[in-house]
């Protein structure tokens, strides 16, 4: 057994050393410590070779004193006694050896395990090119397997983009409805606005995408294109959590792009949407209010869902349908009070969000639940439609009676099976069966007292002959007579290890003296307890067996099974709140299989995996979104069939004949890139055959010259490849290879006609490029040792113009359609190519990997992180165009002007509960509120002179053209004074919304104290911001809202806390009202007061009114008249708040708490933030 040092846990070797010296002494029983070690350092730290030399004949022998020499020898006589008991010893000490390495193994393993779980969850966070796993850098292993479903490309951090679009397009119904998309021209021609043609250019994108998943011949096809465009929606979402808001965006782009399908905007041809119609349904919300039911019906897409508290999906479901109900189960109290929501309409998909993240207000960082949440492959949604409301009513009062049945049940049986009064408690019938086994046990007459000391004393002479094979015998008897030397056995009795003659057993316990007549009544009682305990057991775990089945089958029967809905896809997440990778299970309903979506690999799978990756509660894997499908409608999952034939169609023949050419082309050129690197690399061959004639002579070992003559051929090939190729061409530099979003010309043109009419320059027109640009040419050149294959990338590009011009609509205008699809054209090759010891790689979210000058002055990472540095720099690759060819002033220029308009749409978004678009920049919050031009000008241009951008040559010719320009401003061009106000006015808005979300947060978990001190401080501050302008501050209605309900029941707890006449909490309550409450009373009133705040200050003086006329100590009154009268009286000239503590300011991580905290309240009556 080779014993491994530990140093994760800090063990030192001295440590390890004396753990091993240990463990031998107690296996040999040998006492000497030079012995031991010598066997140890002779073994090498092999415990079971020390072992060997230990327990036979060794050299060491012959030093042992004459005596014990000559005793040795004679105890050797007996070989027979001797030859059997070291036997013994022997296959003990190898069984013990056995298990402990069998542990030490599978110790060993876990580690293993655990370390190649940590480098793969690693390797998921940051992922490089060509390190994907399956991905492979030659073209020859992209050829598609048969009808193998194809993969999709990460690109840039995007697996959530492959696990959403892999479970939609696997939906048939959804896949006809994508590909068979069109627009007319008159339609076309309508669409003026920048949110209409975003949605008409990504519908383009998707098209092609979904053509080329089902007829392309690669293994798996590039999504940039559509992943630019979603990207640009909501480009400060760095979050992992915020998968689930790009899911809820892409619905809402497909519902408005299939709006202008409908041409129609009334309520009647939205219900007619197709994806309203797959996707959304209606729910009843019931709440009572002052005796009455007041119900509304609300739509819904995706049903939000609690993991927290709940072991399964029925129950997540019941907690969020039945709120109120849920609540009162806690409390004494019966009657449901809170809101209840039904089904009134289920869609045909219905897609589940589980929400697992939750922020963690000590660490200040939203964290992941890792909790188990059961759900099965098919789910009965009868028990939660409006139509079977009294039957659901009547089942869940019936679950409650059986419940409280099961508790009782389960209480009573634990009281048998743990009985006693004291710490330690034990079954009662095995209690009952020892005294039993006791009384009747025959009593001896021998006295305690009087037992031999010495049981083993007869054995001597077979421990003397045996002391050799057994050390732990040596000297077991006192009379033995032998002096004990450095090398004598100290016995040492191991029942597990050690042979030795059965000795006399101790008597079992038993009463000293017991009658006939006292046993029988004894044993009578004792055996008729015991059965009646037996009996009563089998009872209750009969009845608790009844219980849980008849709770088990409470929705089971017929009539609350008539809508099945099917498990079509979950979307698995590994990793934490901050970081991780996703990945798709997706049901094949024609194979009746499930298969594992992972990016580029698609793998068969089992339920069993899918259990294991999906549930949560063993790994950092779980699942946060569940998609059912309706099992009552088969269209959702049939193929297409001919018209005339009425077969299914497959492959090719199910695309649209404009979808068709795109793909072919796209399977020509992929045939052609194979050729070429097929050419490229028999050529490199070749070559490698000729540097092995010439070097086979001199030298003998040739192996690593072909590998030395092969890598500079593809890029000295490159090189030349690069220098020739027009600054128009698509194809990426070296220099720029990882530089994923930059490389792809994949951005959607952001600019508005209202913020600046001249933000295109010399009318650059383009269609969105797809994913042919992907594998074939991006991927060669990550790769310098793979030849490059960009021979006729412009004819390709010329080509696919052509193709891609009629994808949208068959009868699409030509003038309409590059109008509505017009954004940047492919990125331009680099024009500055780095050494590769001067330059290094960074991971910049959204924007891609960045090549970093060894050399650049002042880069932060932390700073290029930041969601305003990531529009600035992907602002500046989508003028690398530009820069090229005029120079790094007009660089500038377009790079400013695709900025400045990628905020103002920004700024036209329409706010919700969960995002406030002034949170993601200063200058959404300047548009929003008409900063004058000059504030917004040079806020952006200070931002394009950030030092952050010295990464790369471009960067910074326009950091310094941007800071030239802000020394040219004079101070008659602009008013600083102002300028400075405006920064400040944005400085307390975050700071509000910082004081908000932590009352909040503070709130939610108990802290009502913190809550209100925040709250206070938060509505102070923005009635400051909103006597400025409205778009300036926070809506006061949720500052005030939440300020009520924590001086309500702050208010009830110092009232309790005085009710006591304790002196202690009487002190509490009193500090309580003075140093929160009454504080926040004061300023209540001093601003324009509500009914509502009116009615809550109303109800505290009331309340401490009420003491008046009580009974209590002159002391408590005492305390009562001092501050009741500020109670009564807010008119007092200074109130002094708490100050709170500082407060996290970072605008995306208040975008982020924003959208957790939000997410957490439930009611759909909550006040929304403006």
């Amino acid at each position: 057994m080779r014993v491994e040092k530990d140093f994760e846990h800090g063990e030192t070797s001295d440590n390890s050393s004396q753990m091993l010296l240990n463990q031998l002494r107690e296996i040999t029983g040998i006492q000497d410590l030079q012995v031991l070690q010598s066997a140890l350092n002779a073994s090498q730290g092999d415990i079971s070779h020390a072992i060997g030399l230990l327990t036979t004949q060794s050299p060491e022998e012959e030093h042992m004193p004459e005596e014990t020499t000559k005793a040795n020898n004679e105890r050797n006589t007996p070989n027979t006694q001797n030859g059997a008991a070291k036997d013994d010893l022997q296959t003990a000490i190898e069984l013990s050896l056995q298990e402990s390495q069998q542990a030490e193994a599978e110790q060993r393993e876990l580690h293993r395990a655990l370390e190649v779980s940590a480098e793969e969850n690693a390797a998921c966070v940051k992922r490089k090119r060509c390190e994907v796993s399956g991905e492979s850098c030659s073209p020859a292993d992209w050829i598609r397997q048969d009808d193998c479903p194809v993969g999709i490309r990460n690109v840039g951090n995007t697996c959530w983009f492959s696990a959403v679009i892999q479970s939609l397009f696997h939906l048939p119904v959804f896949r006809r409805l994508v590909l068979n998309y069109c627009l007319s021209e008159r339609v076309l021609e309508k669409c003026k606005s920048h949110s209409e043609k975003r949605n008409i250019a990504f519908m383009q994108e998707l098209r092609c995408l979904f053509a080329l998943m089902v007829g392309s011949n690669r293994r798996f096809v590039d999504p940039s294109a559509a992943v630019e465009l979603l990207r640009d929606a909501f480009r400060t979402s760095e979050a992992q959590q915020d998968v689930s808001e790009f899911t809820h965006k892409l619905l809402d782009w497909l519902e408005d792009a299939f709006q202008l399908a409908a041409n129609g905007n009334n309520p009647e041809d939205k219900q007619n949407n197709p994806m309203v119609q797959l996707f959304y349904g209606t729910f009843v919300a019931e709440r009572l209010h002052e005796g009455k039911i007041v119900s509304n019906i609300e739509q819904f897409g995706q049903y939000p869902l609690q993991v927290n508290g709940f072991d399964d999906l029925d129950e997540c479901l019941e907690g969020a349908m039945v709120e109120g109900e849920i609540e009162s189960l806690h409390s004494d109290q019966t009657m449901s009070s809170g809101q209840e929501r039904w089904f009134s309409k289920l869609p045909p998909v219905l897609t589940f969000e589980l929400s697992r993240f939750e922020f963690n207000q000590s660490l200040g960082r939203p964290e992941k639940i890792h909790k188990k949440l059961e759900f099965p492959q098919v789910i009965y949604m009868d028990r939660y439609l409006h139509r079977n409301v009294d039957q659901t009513h009547g089942r869940r009062g019936e679950v409650k009676r059986l419940k409280d049945q099961l508790t009782v049940l389960q209480q009573e049986l634990e009281g048998y099976k743990n009985y006693g009064s004291g710490p330690t408690r034990y079954p009662l019938a095995d209690m009952l069966q020892y005294v039993l086994e006791f009384a009747t046990t025959k009593p001896t007459n021998v006295s305690p007292a009087s037992a031999p000391m010495n049981p083993a004393a007869h054995t001597e002479p077979s421990s003397g002959d045996s002391s050799q094979t057994e050390p732990d015998d040596a000297g077991s008897s006192d009379g033995s007579g032998c002096t004990q030397t450095a090398t004598q056995r100290t016995p040492i009795h191991k029942p597990f290890t050690q042979s030795r003659p059965p000795i006399e057993v101790p008597l079992q316990p038993a009463p000293h003296s017991v009658t006939e007549e006292e046993l029988y009544f004894v044993k009578s009682c004792l055996q008729r307890w015991r059965a009646e305990v037996d009996n009563t057991i089998n009872e209750l775990k009969a009845s608790i067996d009844k219980v849980s089945q008849t709770l088990e089958g409470m929705y089971s029967d017929n009539s609350l099974c008539q809508v099945p809905y099917r498990l079509h896809a979950v979307l698995v997440h590994e990793g934490q709140a901050s970081a991780g990778h996703y990945w798709a299970y997706i049901y094949d309903h024609a194979n009746k299989r499930w298969l594992k979506y992972n990016d580029v690999m698609v793998t068969e799978s089992t339920w069993e995996e899918l259990v294991r990756d999906s549930y949560g509660g063993m790994t950092n894997a779980s699942a946060y979104c569940l998609m059912y499908i309706n099992d009552k409608l088969p269209y959702l999952i049939a193929e297409d069939t001919d018209d005339e034939t009425g077969q299914a169609l497959k492959g090719m023949d199910s695309l649209p004949s404009i979808l068709k050419r795109y793909v072919r082309e796209d399977n020509r050129w992929f045939q052609q890139e194979l050729r070429e690197w097929e050419e490229q690399f028999s050529q490199a061959q070749c070559e490698e055959a000729q540097v092995q004639t010439h070097t086979e002579k001199p030298v003998p070992e040739e192996p690593q010259n072909p590998e030395q003559e092969q890598n500079p051929e593809p890029d000295q090939g490159q090189t030349n490849e690069v220098s020739q190729e027009p600054p128009t061409d698509s194809t990426p530099a070296p220099a720029q290879d990882s530089e994923e979003p930059m490389a792809n010309s994949t951005a959607l043109n952001s600019i508005s006609s209202e913020p600046s009419e001249n933000v295109e320059e010399g009318g650059e027109e383009r269609i969105p490029s797809s994913q042919t640009h992907g594998p074939s040419d991006e991927e060669k050149s990550d790769q310098s040792q793979e030849p490059e294959v960009e021979s006729a990338t412009t004819d390709r590009s010329e080509s696919e113009v052509e193709v891609k011009e009629q994808v949208i609509s068959d009868e699409g205008g030509p003038e309409a359609e590059p109008e509505a699809l017009s954004t940047e054209e492919n990125q331009a090759t680099a024009a500055h190519s780095q050494p590769e010891n001067d330059v290094s790689e960074v991971d910049i979210p959204y924007v891609g990997k960045i090549l970093v000058r060894s050399d650049a002055d002042g880069y932060n990472e932390e700073m290029m992180l930041t969601p305003a540095m990531q529009g600035v720099i992907f602002a500046i690759a989508k003028a690398r165009q530009v820069f090229d060819k005029d120079g790094p002033e007009a660089g500038l220029i377009k790079a400013f002007h695709e900025e400045y308009s990628r905020l103002y749409e920004l700024s036209q978004e329409e706010t919700t509960p969960q995002q406030d678009p002034r949170l993601q920049h200063v200058l959404v919050y300047f548009f929003q509120n008409q900063a004058p031009n000059p504030v917004i000008e040079r806020t952006l241009l200070e931002q394009f002179a950030d030092r952050n951008l010295s990464f790369d040559d471009r960067a910074i010719s326009i950091m310094r053209e941007a800071r030239s320009k802000i020394r040219l401003i004079k101070p008659e061009d602009m008013d600083m004074d102002e300028y400075l106000q405006w920064h400040d006015d944005y400085s307390m808005f975050k700071t509000v919304f910082a004081y908000l979300l932590t009352g909040l947060e503070q709130y939610q978990n108990g802290k009502i104290r913190e809550a209100l001190n925040y709250l206070a401080h938060a509505h102070q501050d923005n009635s400051v911001l909103l006597r400025k302008g409205e778009k300036k501050g926070v809506n006061q209605s949720l500052i005030a809202l939440y300020r009520r309900k924590c001086l309500k029941v702050l208010n009830e707890n110092a009232a309790t806390l005085f009710k006591s006449q304790d002196e202690n909490e009487v002190a509490e309550a009193v500090t309580i009202m003075n140093e929160c409450i009454i504080p926040c009373m004061h300023l209540m009133v001093r601003d324009s007061i509500s009914q509502e705040d009116l009615d809550i200050i109303e109800l505290i003086r009331s309340c401490w009114c009420s003491y008046l006329g009580q009974d209590m100590d002159d002391s408590v009154q005492e305390k009562l008249s001092e501050f009741l009268p500020r109670v009564l009286d807010c008119s007092a000239e200074m109130v002094v708040l708490k100050e709170p503590p500082k407060v996290r300011k970072s605008p995306h991580d208040l975008c982020s708490r924003l959208t957790a905290v939000m997410e957490s309240i439930h009611s759909s009556s909550v006040v929304t933030v403006k």
